[in-house]
């Protein structure tokens, strides 16, 4: 007898409900606006946004809400992604992080010292130049429109780089060498490329209903590349093709919820899931994890590691291949010869750089015709480089949830007193300590340490070798408060999420390497408190150079989102390993990872533009591509930023950076939008710029090396073995009929003069020659 409103946040679920209702033959229905009058006994479905209802006796209304109805507390506004393309974290390249000093490397002219950015002016005409020094005191100064030809030298020598000298071959001799190898890489990844798009997968079905219910009740705001990310992740397993996608986060970015919306699809379509994780603490916290998600769906949920039983185990694999089990989450238990798959759809691998190489081979054999989901915050080098290549997808997470901060992170000798003060410091805020010593064999000498030095605090000891009853009481207690210092070996490593711990303090930090430093440094920093990381080590204590560069570069990262630039420190000092059989260590340390990673996509990027043209490599192609040719534009126009504009330094290279990255009419849109939208409107001087960039671009696609544009003269010239149509030459020449002439040395050039004309301008040159530029045509 009463009537009312329901206001539910989602539509999806505001239609399901109507439906459910009226088939139980209350009348109830959707209303577009709270204004809709309700009939008695009647009850109105509102999508909106409202915390909480009331039953009204008298009047014989109500009001119910999600929380009321499904104990959902209210959620917030969705964020959706705009129907446009998203450029995704440039992890490597990035100049903006340059500092007065650092190694750079030249693609013509080698190694140098970065000098800074300058502004030279020549006839009252004003450019900004990046400054090299080279070796015997000589100097580059590189336009601020070239800067795609400069690259941050690293390499996983921690030696002081050879400076090359300016007007020496040698550099030139080197990087043909380095090409000409790199090519051979380059064809081994796109045969390889070319088997992963010919292997079919199952082709999942497309979003139902359930799936965007499920989805709508995660109770936090999704970051933008999150969506990105999911949306790729769906489009992969929704096509035939085998997924092979890494999702590169940071610790805490929200991986974890990528892969429970695959897995729910995943289950949806009757297929099975095998999660994969390293330790058996994170097995423990993903299963419960997914228990709480899938609560409300009939999707079975088993986890196989060492808290279980033998037995446990043994009856968890018989129903895995029966088909009982939807998604199971285990340990290397997973890889075990007695597990066995009804239907096994979908495998994803957290953190594969824990695994062993004999796991790594059982993991190789378990994802044949399987779509594969990576997740990691610090990628191991192969993982990264086939990445950066293009053989695998990758998605990068780079935004922080909101409310996080970075950790502040000290690095600093064995201080006893200082661990005294930071312990003191987080109980005082009713906050919880990790301290990571990761020696078994004096772990409880060391926590009897703890002690004494900090008697208020509540020690627990966590290692491996517990027995998995007392492993898992320790960490529930630790999580429950029980305790509020846990002294640890590495085994709370990876994924651990327990948002009460912001203090971190490793032991013998310099005995860690880096990806292992910064997992642990992401056990804290997980809530909107300020986190705090100490690593310390031995007290007198010569260190390595290898070691203080690992300590360096954990201090230096400290920012959201640092992962990547982890896994690239560890690349540069490791090196890429055995990619594909081929042992490319040699070729970094001679150009630095940056350059070969950019010699080899143009290498990839050349077999594949021939490929699709369906012409054979031959000779004369690769002595094109060994050799090369570069465009310069020297135009008699004021081109740079303005000081008024941008005035750092750093965001003034990022923005050049970002300029000479551009490749296409709407990569140049969407940064024009982004600097209006970060700075203001255009000024003259940076509207040139990019008007520069556009026209090198169309000048480079016909060979052109060299353009100059003055008031009176426009002068093009092309490579020496250039492929442009002579008869679209001819045709210019003869509609600029005694103003252009064809000059035919060593190499074509087009001059046209304006020596008579009064009203000659720059503006009127730079029409002329973008004219000339579009007439031209290639051979065919």
């Amino acid at each position: 007898g009463f009537s009312g409103l329901i206001v539910l946040n989602s539509h999806t679920r505001a239609e399901r409900l109507s439906k459910e209702l009226q088939d139980e033959g209350i009348n109830a229905f959707l209303i577009d606006s709270l204004d809709d009058k309700l009939n008695d006994h009647s009850i109105g479905i509102y999508v909106g946004e409202l915390s909480s209802g009331f039953i009204d006796e008298t009047d014989r209304y109500f009001i119910f809400t999600e929380k009321d109805l499904f104990g959902i507390e209210p959620e917030r506004k969705r964020r959706i992604i705009k129907n446009k393309s998203h450029k995704g974290f440039a992890p490597i390249n990035d100049l903006s992080e340059l500092k007065l000093g650092d190694y750079v490397i030249h693609e013509n002219y080698g190694v140098g010292v970065f000098r800074g950015i300058t502004r030279l002016s020549s006839d009252d005409i004003e450019k900004d130049y990046v400054k090299i020094e080279y070796a015997d005191g000589g100097f580059l100064y590189v336009l601020a429109t070239k800067l795609e030809n400069i690259e941050r030298f690293a390499s996983k020598s921690a030696k002081i780089p050879k400076l090359n000298k300016i007007g020496s071959n040698d550099f030139i001799r080197l990087k043909k060498k380095v090409k000409l190898d790199i090519l051979e890489t380059a064809r081994d990844l796109i045969e390889l490329y070319a088997k992963r798009q010919e292997a079919k997968g199952y082709e999942f079905s497309h979003d139902t209903i359930w799936q965007n219910e499920f989805e709508e009740t995660f109770p936090y705001i999704e970051t933008y590349d999150q969506l990105l990310a999911i949306e790729a992740v769906k489009n992969d397993m929704q096509s035939d093709k085998t997924m092979d996608r890494l999702i590169c986060g940071d610790v805490g970015f929200g991986k974890t919820e990528i892969a429970i919306r695959a897995a729910f699809k995943a289950a949806q379509d009757g297929k099975q899931v095998a999660y994969l994780v390293p330790t058996t603490v994170l097995c423990m916290q993903h299963f419960r994890t997914f228990s709480e998600r899938f609560e409300k769906y009939p999707i079975k949920i088993e986890f196989l590691s060492r808290f279980h039983s033998k037995k446990e185990n043994e009856a968890i694999v018989e129903r895995l291949k029966n088909g009982d089990v939807d998604v199971v989450i285990g340990t290397h238990r997973l890889l075990s010869k007695d597990v066995a798959f009804k239907s096994l759809g979908l495998l994803i691998i957290d953190e594969e750089q824990r695994f062993g190489v004999s796991h790594k081979e059982k993991i190789k054999k378990l994802r044949n015709n399987v779509d594969v989901l990576t997740l990691t915050a610090t990628p191991i080098p192969r993982t990264l480089y086939m990445s950066l290549s293009g053989i695998r997808d990758m998605s990068m997470l780079t935004e922080a949830p909101p409310e996080r901060m970075p950790i502040k992170t000290y690095v600093l000798e064995y201080n006893e007193e200082l661990i005294r003060e930071a312990v003191s410091r987080e109980i005082k805020r009713d906050g919880q300590v990790f301290i990571v010593h990761n020696r078994v064999s004096d772990i409880y000498s060391f926590a009897e340490k703890i002690r004494t030095l900090c008697p208020y605090a509540k020690v627990a000891v966590a290692h491996g070798k517990l027995t998995e009853n007392e492993l898992s009481d320790t960490m529930m207690n630790f999580i429950d408060k029980k305790f509020n210092v846990l002294v640890t070996t590495t085994i709370i490593e990876t994924g651990l999420d327990i948002q009460n711990a912001n203090t971190l303090i490793i032991d013998n930090a310099e005995q860690f390497g880096l990806a292992q430093l910064y997992q642990l440094r992401g056990r804290v920093g997980r809530s909107d408190r300020t986190a705090y990381a100490f690593f310390m080590y031995r007290k007198n204590k010569e260190l390595t150079e290898e070691e203080l560069a690992r300590l360096k570069a954990i201090k230096e990262n400290t920012a959201l989102g640092s992962g990547l630039k982890i896994a690239m420190k560890d690349l540069e000092m490791r090196g890429a390993g055995n990619i594909l059989g081929l042992s490319q260590s040699g070729h970094i340390d001679m150009v630095g990872y940056d350059m070969y990673i950019k010699l080899l996509n143009e290498a990839v990027k050349f077999l594949r533009d021939k490929s699709a043209d369906s012409k054979e490599v031959d000779t004369n192609d690769v002595e094109d591509f060994i050799n090369g040719f570069d465009t310069i534009v020297d135009i008699d126009i004021n081109a740079y930023i303005p000081e008024s504009y941008i005035a750092d330094e750093e965001l003034k290279l990022d923005v050049y950076r970002k300029i000479s990255k551009c490749e296409t009419e709407e990569q140049f849109d969407d940064l024009k939008e982004e600097l209006v939208d970060r700075f203001g409107d255009f000024p003259k001087e940076l509207e040139n710029l990019i008007f520069i960039a556009k026209l090198k671009i169309k000048a480079h696609k016909y060979y052109v090396t060299h353009l100059n544009i003055k008031r009176k003269l426009v002068s093009i010239t092309f490579a020496e073995k250039h492929k442009v149509d002579g008869q679209s030459v001819m045709d210019i020449v003869n509609k600029y009929a005694g103003a252009l002439r064809v000059i035919n040395a060593k190499q074509v050039s087009l001059t046209y003069r304006a020596d008579s004309d009064v009203s000659a301008s720059v503006e009127k040159s730079l029409a002329i020659a973008e004219n000339i530029i579009n007439s031209l045509r290639l051979i065919k």
